[in-house]
């Protein structure tokens, strides 16, 4: 008996269910109230300009590479060495200035350095760097000879500067130029060798000179300082030629000397 009621509720439900009106199940969605959703985002303002930057250099020989990730300059606008130093004249180079504009390089001849780039832009000396190519070696395996008479020194300098490059002589660092530009070399202080063991003691106005198969060169010390071991900046690339001299600090393994010279003009 009680199978049958609960099969005739069933087949009422049922029945319920399908009469059930269609327009019943319609439903509609307004819109939002205003202030809902934020306001549109896009822009449609077209930045464009039609001016023509002055003396626009778009070949490789005005290129600029970006500094390392992590280097001194890395965050610096506009830094950078030149794709292809060699096409460019190095005396030249040094006095060139660049501005960036987001359609190129302007690359401006000395003799209109200051009137010719456009107002409201950066502009920056292009930095000279000289590659260490095969032809540059001599013989011996040393790419040039660093003297310094006020401290008696006169010693060659080989690529690197690992234990066994520096128990040859003074080591030069590999990314670093090794003529135009920033030259910068090591050299130990005690033990295996004592190439640097006076280095401290220079001072402002001391010559150095720097020998190599391009060419001899006359630096001028300007700074003798103490820094820190992990302070690389002093190997960035520079606009002027000079030469950079680093050495331990004894019983301080943190510090290092760094003494820096400019070419005497």
């Amino acid at each position: 008996m009680k199978k049958t009621i609960y099969s005739l509720c069933a087949a009422c439900c049922l029945l319920a269910a399908l009469a059930t009106p269609a327009s019943a199940l319609d439903y509609t969605v307004d819109a939002p109230e205003a202030g809902l959703f934020g306001t549109p985002t896009s822009d449609d303002t077209q930045y464009i300009t039609r001016d023509e930057p002055v003396n626009i250099d778009r070949s490789k020989t005005a290129a600029v590479i970006p500094p390392a990730f992590g280097s001194p300059t890395s965050y610096t606008l506009n830094s950078g060495t030149l794709l292809t130093p060699n096409l460019v004249d190095q005396d030249w180079a040094a006095q060139v200035t660049v501005s960036g504009n987001g359609t190129g390089a302007v690359v401006t001849p000395p003799a209109l350095s200051g009137s010719a780039i456009r107002p409201g832009s950066s502009s920056l000396a292009v930095t000279q760097y000289t590659e260490v190519t095969d032809d540059l070696y001599y013989s011996g395996g040393c790419l040039g000879t660093l003297k310094i008479p006020a401290i008696g020194l006169s010693v060659k300098v080989y690529q690197g500067t690992d234990s066994a490059t520096l128990a040859r002589g003074a080591g030069h660092f590999p990314d670093t130029s090794i003529w135009a530009g920033n030259v910068c070399i090591a050299g130990h202080n005690r033990g295996v060798r004592d190439d640097f063991g006076d280095l401290h003691t220079l001072e402002p106005g001391n010559a150095v000179t720097w020998s190599t198969k391009l060419g001899t060169r006359t630096y001028e010390v300007v700074s003798v300082e103490k820094v820190l071991e992990t302070d690389n900046s002093g190997t960035a690339a520079t606009t002027d030629n000079r030469i950079t001299l680093y050495t331990c600090v004894m019983n301080q393994r943190e510090y290092r000397w760094q003494v820096q010279a400019v070419e005497v003009k």
